[in-house]
């Protein structure tokens, strides 16, 4: 692992004269060409980081890449109790789908910022000695977090074996769901990397929104059920049209409400663009507050 670190370090070290330093542009537009161009000639870094990370998750570890399957149904089993036995909810669809698929989609969310949070301070050495687009680093979180739900994503098939789901030409919606929330999961990742990096509590703050914003997602529950006003706040969380689209085209074999769906899209480029800028300029005052 150690040889691989070194690996990934030489790697950045050998990318370094196509690196132009962060600040230069004269605005958002000249900042954004200059992110298009970095990602382009650090993309095999990018791999690099991910490759790594899988390994180090899951280094020394009795189930491996089992963990990544075990919470999501853990968590189906004890919402599938409470939703079927102590408070019924009719979800149009047999419950322990209608929780995984919603969890599956979820922990890909809640789990990409948990990992991206720490990943500028986990990674002080980099950051600190190496020029590289330090947005590399929560991105290959999240790449991270995406290999674990395609792992999730075979015992989803095998519930909706179980439960005779056919697959519907909705399916083939899955790679826009998927990537609509990789859009918008990597913004809100880049904005957390930045703000633990100078303030450290955020990764302590975050596990308590990370557990409300839960409850305030379709996850477990279809918050259309949810009336007056708290229902109607409920419905600007982007997260809400994303699980609920992710559900629709997998176990619901519907096509999306595409009229949230679209705008939730539409946030999520425009939120990752806003979110680019704004870590590619604080970028010089990285090393000095980690």
């Amino acid at each position: 692992m150690r040889l691989r670190a070194e690996g990934v370090r030489a790697l950045a070290v050998d990318l370094l004269p196509r690196r132009r330093l962060a600040g230069k542009g004269t605005g958002v537009l000249s900042d954004l060409k200059e992110v298009v161009r970095e990602q382009i000639a650090y993309r095999e870094l990018m791999f690099r980081m991910t490759q790594r990370d899988l390994m180090l998750r899951y280094k020394q570890t009795m189930m491996g890449v089992g963990w990544a399957v075990v919470m999501p149904v853990v968590n189906t089993a004890i919402f599938s109790i409470i939703f079927t036995r102590v408070a019924p909810l009719d979800t149009g669809v047999p419950y322990p789908l209608f929780a995984y698929s919603g969890l599956l989609a979820w922990n890909f969310f809640a789990s990409s910022l948990r990992f991206a949070a720490t990943s500028l301070t986990s990674n002080s050495t980099l950051v600190t000695k190496i020029f590289f687009p330090r947005e590399v680093l929560p991105i290959s979180a999240v790449m991270v977090t995406l290999v674990d739900t395609v792992i999730g994503f075979g015992v989803l098939a095998l519930m909706m074996a179980y439960y005779r789901t056919p697959v519907t030409p909705a399916i083939l919606l899955l790679p826009l769901v998927v990537a609509v929330e990789f859009i918008f999961t990597c913004a809100v990742s880049l904005v957390l990397a930045m703000a633990n990096l100078f303030y450290r509590d955020i990764k302590y703050l975050l596990e308590f929104v990370i557990a409300i914003w839960m409850f305030a997602t379709s996850v477990v529950y279809p918050v259309e059920r949810i009336d007056g006003r708290l229902g109607v706040l409920l419905h600007f969380n982007p997260m809400v049209p994303i699980v609920d689209a992710f559900r629709s085209v997998v176990v619901g074999g519907r096509v999306p409400d595409l009229s949230s769906f679209g705008v939730v899209a539409l946030v999520s480029i425009l939120a990752l663009a806003v979110a680019w800028v704004g870590f590619h300029r604080a970028e010089l005052q990285f090393a000095e507050n980690i």
